[in-house]
């Protein structure tokens, strides 16, 4: 009897949409860590293993807010300049006016929602491709990152409120801990698990899920698609905003060009985690293993000595062979049906008969 439910449990387990692609990342991420434990032992060191997950927390953060945008058949090109905006306002507005951190952090978190709103906007009401309007939109908040300190850098946000007033804000967001672990950690976990059940659980994700699948197929099941798409750019720019007040809090000050290459960054993360760039299909917790490898094989790749350059490349071509397995399982395998499947899919997303 034992056997026999263990068996339908792993079937539940494999029946679920993009689990097989988690578990195969799962098994690449093992083998990276034993890989680069067996090349340097100070791998497995407590020390940095509490430093490699305080590295990989805003990976994870912005590969949520890709992975949302992904499953709706779309991309975000301006989550990297979100979080330099994000990072920018808020020290600006702490280290020359002399605001309070948090409010600081509430503006800087409005100014990111609109650009969020913006982008479900213009892609779902306006028709514009994903790639031009998120191309449009990354120019722009860059832009206001750079207008924000008159394309200065700002000076240390502790200097007009000084450093007990800011040091609050700088332990919530990255130097604090709680239970011996950094609070950075915590932030992505509660983050993590609040977007994943919204995904997952309640009928807005399902929708998600759905025009992702086939949007015209959504859009005649009832599915608002211009609602559900803006719901996604503002998880897109809600996670990319705290990322940049974490970056704001390790730095103690603004860069103008924080979060440069993030928006790569995300969907290395997402897609290495078996989001598809097709939309449809992907698991919040295949991100968190995308957003490890990426961790590990930056902080691995750096205890092996290797190049800087060498990382580039090789964390590239991963993204590539990921993206290409995708393309061809879900084009390639299924052929003509593919269309009808997506159909069939969308529909019963909607109606909760099927696990994503």
């Amino acid at each position: 009897m034992g056997k026999l439910q263990e068996r339908g449990f792993l079937k539940r387990i494999f029946a679920i949409r993009g689990m097989v692609q988690v578990l195969t990342v799962t098994f690449g991420l093992v083998m990276l860590c034993i890989i680069f434990g067996i090349l340097n032992p100070n791998f497995f060191s407590g020390a940095n293993n509490l430093n490699l997950l305080r590295q990989i927390a805003p990976i994870l953060l912005i590969g949520i807010s890709q992975a949302y945008v992904l499953i709706t058949g779309n991309i975000d090109l301006s989550i990297g300049s979100v979080v330099g905006m994000s990072t920018m306002i808020a020290s600006t507005l702490m280290s020359k006016s002399g605001i309070n951190p948090w409010i600081a952090a509430l503006i800087a978190m409005a100014a990111c929602l609109v650009i969020g709103i913006g982008n479900g906007l213009l892609v779902a009401k306006c028709k514009l491709p994903p790639f031009i309007a998120t191309l449009g939109t990354m120019t722009i908040a860059r832009g206001i990152a750079q207008l924000a300190n008159n394309n200065y850098n700002t000076d240390s946000i502790a200097k007009v409120l000084g450093e007990p007033a800011v040091q609050g804000f700088r332990d919530f967001f990255y130097y604090g801990s709680f239970l011996h672990i950094y609070n950075t950690i915590w932030i992505a976990l509660v983050l993590w698990l609040v977007f994943d059940f919204f995904i997952g659980r309640t009928r807005s994700g399902r929708h998600i899920y759905a025009i992702g699948s086939n949007a015209e197929s959504a859009r005649l099941s009832g599915v608002s698609i211009t609602l559900t798409t803006v719901k996604a750019y503002v998880v897109s720019a809600f996670c990319a905003c705290v990322v940049g007040l974490i970056l704001c809090a390790q730095a103690g000050m603004g860069a103008m060009d924080a979060g440069s290459s993030y928006e790569l960054y995300a969907v290395a993360a997402a897609v290495i985690g078996g989001v598809s760039t097709l939309g449809g299909q992907g698991l919040l917790i295949g991100v968190v293993v995308g957003a490890s490898i990426w961790g590990v094989l930056q902080n691995g790749l750096q205890f092996a000595n290797v190049a800087i350059a060498w990382r580039n490349i090789i964390i590239g071509t991963i993204v590539i062979v990921s993206v290409l397995l995708d393309v061809i399982v879900r084009t390639g395998a299924r052929g003509k049906n593919f269309k009808m499947t997506s159909k069939r899919n969308a529909r019963n997303i909607i109606l909760g008969r099927v696990k994503k």
